[in-house]
């Protein structure tokens, strides 16, 4: 008995829960006033990025992120504030630490509906280009970590 417990308990933190659709919906107000709908990215692979101002693993992140959006064209980005700082203070951090792709500020208490609430940040989702979620990453991503699960999702 003791023995499948923590067989089941070791399973449960192996395999990292995913999105709680297979095709999340996301449509958020970018801190530009643009809107971003990740259905209107199919056919590409999507980085969605949770992060906050304060983590510093996410701050680190952020321009690995960026170079690597820019270096494939099959990719984009979106970066999702979770934090409850006025917008106008993201705004600014994003100003000193700039990206190359769109940054929404989501309400920590309301995420979106589809996508699980981060148990740590950065928490990073893997969109891919059907829409499914390819991968789910809990801690800092990189390039080759990205195109490590680009590979395994083909």
């Amino acid at each position: 008995m003791i023995p499948r417990l923590f067989a089941a308990l070791a399973l449960a933190v192996a395999v990292p829960a995913m999105a709680s659709t297979a095709t999340p919906e996301l449509k958020v107000k970018t801190l530009d006033g643009k809107p971003f709908d990740l259905a209107a990215q199919r056919g590409k692979w999507v980085v969605v990025n949770y992060w906050a101002t304060w983590c510093v693993p996410c701050i680190k992140e952020m321009p690995d992120i960026s170079a690597f959006v820019q270096s494939r064209k099959d990719v984009t980005a979106i970066g999702l504030a979770f934090e409850d700082t006025d917008a106008k203070d993201i705004k600014a951090f994003v100003d000193k630490h700039p990206v190359v792709y769109p940054i929404a500020q989501v309400d920590v208490m309301a995420p979106p509906k589809d996508f699980d609430s981060p148990k740590g940040l950065p928490t990073t989702y893997l969109i891919a280009p059907d829409g499914h979620v390819a991968k789910r990453f809990i801690g800092p991503v990189d390039a080759a970590k990205l195109n490590e699960a680009i590979a395994r999702g083909k």
